[in-house]
């Protein structure tokens, strides 16, 4: 059964004793995120937290709990989908993506549970007023600063919220778009949207700049948890990542329409904040901010909302997530991606076994791919194809190993790779672009990419000496140590 709220889920990981609740009245200034990188970086990400006391700036306790680090962890993420392994939602596309319809009315007949479940996938809109619009605040009883937005790093810029769902609409076709973008709170009813130039929200705030026209924005904080991940997934612009939070959670995400604009925000939502962005106005200094890559991004300039009303809940959770130096919750949610768009990835690059982008590598630095090697130069060829397929674009180093390696350990990965090349002979440069927060990059989101070669080589690719089997005990053996070892005294 579907987790419905942000509440229901943090009932569902106490259950499931991943859950620590914090009673001690902790400062949402810097304090919060050391506690919580403290336990981030704890074997398997440590619980999720709540911190019931949050202490604002003025000293004060906020009126609501922060839920942090509720997804970091593989049991956790599990939780938020219902499923046992997060391979299985990747199984499900992968059904859906091979559906053929059979020959003869029995073969047809079968087909109808599958079809039926792509049609419970798009969003539903509530009648009635939604249990986000509780409590609705307008014009001069906004107030930013009263909700519990966490300050990280202290070289931050201010209070950053950090687990959005930035609703937008493409002006010209009329497609929501769900985005989480960092945004800084500027004053009470003002914030600054930092959005990327590679960004489908940033996209349609171009647009509508050229136009002179203002864009409405809907801010949203804690949902049911498929919807929340979803704002992180990387959609074509074409796919709704309502319906796509749908499919993943086997039921419709619930809607309503906000009360200042037409846009739509999830029924169960904590926390909303409507507002505008005026193309006349001057774009806002926003940053630095201590981000995922582990370094700071510096200050540059975004564009300001306005917010004209917020809602909530009656009993609001603030939703936050804490970024830096990895591993953090961040790696959950990645991995995530990972698993259920693997089948996407092979739709289009077939020979493709698995991938894995390791903590260490924040994502966009290093990929792992392991591939079924049919002929030579296969593996540029898969280089070449992920380059081109969306966000991957920004892969900064691409690693290509056979299909035998285990790329999700990144030790194994690097031990076969790092013996199976000749780096002159099987390390390939290209030009492309790069991550708006590659700080090392030649210049602002452009800059070079390495594809890596490590396969086995074939005669064709210019080896031609004996290559070597890798060193494993014949199965013999190890099933009489199998046999043998609870009687040798040897704890391990």
């Amino acid at each position: 059964m579907a987790i419905d709220s942000l509440r229901e889920f943090v009932a569902a990981i106490e259950k499931a004793g991943e859950l620590v609740r914090i009673k001690e009245p902790i400062r949402t200034r810097l304090e919060m995120a050391e506690i919580t990188d403290r336990v981030m970086k704890s074997p398997g990400g440590g619980p999720g937290l709540l911190f019931e006391r949050p202490v604002l700036a003025d000293g004060s306790v906020a009126a609501m709990p922060v839920g942090i680090n509720l997804f970091g962890s593989m049991r956790r993420m599990e939780i938020a989908f219902g499923v046992e392994r997060l391979d299985d939602i990747g199984g499900r596309i992968s059904e859906l993506l091979n559906l053929k319809v059979p020959d003869g009315l029995f073969g047809k007949l079968a087909m109808l549970p599958k079809l039926a479940e792509v049609a419970k996938f798009p969003p539903r809109t509530r009648s009635g007023r939604p249990s986000c619009q509780d409590v609705v605040f307008k014009g001069d009883q906004i107030d930013l600063t009263r909700l519990p937005v966490l300050t990280t790093w202290p070289m931050d810029g201010g209070p950053f919220i950090t687990f959005p769902m930035v609703i937008t609409e493409d002006p010209s076709r009329g497609i929501r778009n769900v985005g989480m973008y960092r945004v800084q709170v500027m004053g009470k009813d003002t914030v600054a949207m930092h959005w990327q130039r590679h960004k489908v929200g940033a996209a349609h705030w171009r647009e509508m700049a050229e136009k002179g026209e203002k864009m409405p924005v809907v801010i949203a904080l804690g949902a049911d948890p498929a919807a929340m991940y979803s704002a992180s997934a990387p959609l074509p612009p074409t796919i709704d990542e309502f319906i796509f939070a749908g499919f993943l959670r086997k039921s419709p995400v619930e809607l309503a329409k906000a009360v200042t604009c037409d846009l739509e925000v999830p029924a169960e939502a904590d926390i909303v904040l409507e507002g505008y962005i005026d193309p006349a106005e001057p774009l806002v200094l926003e940053g630095p901010f201590g981000d995922h890559t582990g370094f700071y991004s510096l200050a540059d300039y975004y564009p300001a909302v306005h917010i004209t009303c917020v809602t909530m809940r009656k009993d609001p959770i603030y939703p936050a997530t804490l970024v830096g130096r990895p591993p953090m919750e961040d790696y959950y949610l990645g991995h995530a991606t990972e698993r259920i768009f693997l089948p996407l990835l092979k739709l289009t690059t077939p020979e493709i076994v698995d991938y894995h982008m390791p903590a260490c590598g924040i994502f966009h630095n290093l990929v792992f791919v392991s591939i079924d090697k049919q002929y030579p130069g296969q593996a540029y060829k898969v280089m070449n194809a992920m380059w081109g397929a969306g966000l991957m674009s920004l892969a900064k180093v691409i690693v290509v190993v056979d299909k035998h390696v285990n790329v999700r350990n990144p030790d194994e990965a690097w031990w076969i790779a790092l013996n199976n090349i000749d780096p002159e002979r099987d390390v390939r440069f290209s030009m492309g672009p790069v991550d708006v927060l590659d700080h090392a990059s030649r210049s602002f989101t452009f800059g070079s990419k390495m594809g890596i070669d490590g396969t086995r080589k074939w005669p064709e690719e210019g080896f031609t000496r004996e290559w070597p089997p890798l060193i494993e005990m014949d199965a013999d053996t190890k099933r009489r140590v199998d046999e043998l070892w609870p009687r040798l005294g040897i704890k391990a």
